[in-house]
């Protein structure tokens, strides 16, 4: 008899967002879809153990949650007329489809097309999609827009409240529509994928599943939008393919954090580099996007030999010109450390230095690594151990931070 504790966390982890992308297509609410689920795992809890594991369960939990959903209406009397219209047009037997399809009819897809309405203020939209399709904290989402979380929480309240009092449907788009959400729902995906890649907290350093998905799901788009994609959509399924090829070596046997130039390139996917090549070259034919611009840098990596073969030069242009479109301080912070590479560590400082100041940058741990790798570099020991030890204080990747800590000692002079 297969685990049930395993079963279901493994039911939680690849499958929350489908399900509660199939509850809000059945209930049309979002709070009741996500309560309805937890519900639902709640009860798979206590009976799975001693029930055994359902065939289907992905199923069983989606059953679950309706039925309690039913229930949840009927207790509260002031919802009595919601029920009457509810209950009678919900099937009493959940279909679950097949989610390998390639139509927007993709629980999963329909639900970032949904969210991504345009009547949400874009990063409401990226974010409320984060929370419901992958079930990522609030802090998490956070992180991802540096801001504090309880401002993001405001932010996702607010995107809820104007879903259900503007009545936006849990409906598929029409065609003529999906080009005014793409560059949101382009955004959501590459967002996924960037959790996936670099989980934001725990053990792994990088969430396979959640990179499988991005990558389908960016497939899917790509497919959906015709025989010539848009130039954005080719460049984030690039953008993906090439950082995928590279994850089986980002970690070593003992699971510790491996960075680019100490990578054992033989074990990267070239297949998957082969595939993404040609990607790169037709997004960037049709505009120099902000996902081809990052596909374009990310294929310089994979094209290097080793490491001292990378074209620093070419790298930082590409930065250039990515920072006039997509003025952010991250990509500020990505273009000095390769300026740091192209032209040396004084280069690249100051500008570090520069974006340290910024309140928003303060507390990212990325920053602080960089400053420290610079002033290793420099030989200013002191200043580089203490910017270590800030990153690895602030960092929340238990993986992350053992590597932080192992930079600290290095610096030290204690391996």
């Amino acid at each position: 008899m297969p685990d049930a504790g395993a079963a279901l966390a493994e039911v939680y982890r690849s499958d929350w967002g489908r399900i509660v992308a199939t509850l809000i297509r059945l209930l049309g609410d979002f709070d009741l879809a996500e309560e309805a689920a937890q519900e639902a795992f709640a009860a798979a809890a206590a009976k799975w153990p001693a029930d055994g594991v359902p065939e289907f369960p992905r199923a069983w939990i989606i059953q679950t949650a309706r039925n309690r959903a039913i229930d949840r209406l009927r207790r509260a009397r002031r919802f009595d007329a919601a029920v009457e219209a509810f209950a009678p047009s919900m099937p009493s037997v959940v279909d679950v489809p097949d989610y390998d399809r390639t139509e927007l009819g993709d629980d999963r897809l329909r639900l970032i097309f949904t969210c991504c309405h345009p009547a949400l203020a874009f990063e409401a939209q990226v974010a409320l999609t984060l929370r419901t399709l992958c079930g990522l904290d609030t802090d998490e989402i956070a992180r991802a827009f540096l801001v504090p979380p309880a401002t993001m929480a405001q932010r996702l309240v607010r995107a809820k409240r104007k879903i259900r009092d503007a009545a936006i449907p849990y409906a598929e788009p029409d065609g003529r529509d999906l080009p005014e959400r793409l560059d949101a729902v382009l955004t959501v995906v590459y967002l996924v994928f960037t959790e996936g890649y670099a989980a934001t907290r725990g053990a792994p350093l990088v969430r396979a599943d959640l990179c499988a998905e991005a990558i389908r799901l960016g497939r899917l788009i790509r497919e959906l939008m015709g025989p010539q994609p848009p130039a954005e959509a080719t460049g984030l399924l690039a953008l993906m393919l090439l950082h995928d090829s590279r994850r089986s070596a980002r970690e070593d046997g003992e699971g510790g954090l491996v960075l680019l130039d100490e990578q054992d390139r033989t074990v990267w996917n070239h297949d998957q580099i082969a595939e993404a090549l040609p990607l790169v070259e037709e997004a960037l034919r049709g505009g120099r996007g902000a996902f081809a611009l990052q596909a374009a840098i990310a294929a310089l990596h994979c094209q290097a030999p080793e490491p001292e073969a990378t074209d620093w030069p070419q790298i930082v242009e590409l930065y250039d010109l990515l920072l006039e479109i997509q003025p952010s301080p991250v990509v500020a912070l990505n273009r000095a450390a390769a300026i740091g590479m192209a032209r040396g560590p004084e280069a690249a400082l100051p500008l570090i230095d520069a974006l340290a100041a910024e309140r928003e940058m303060e507390a990212y741990h990325l920053l602080h690594a960089a400053r420290g790798d610079l002033l290793r570099r420099l030989k200013r020991r002191d200043e580089a151990v203490r910017a270590f030890e800030r990153a690895r204080d602030l960092a929340t990747n238990e993986q992350e931070r053992r590597f932080l800590e192992r930079r600290v000692r290095e610096t030290q002079g204690n391996p």
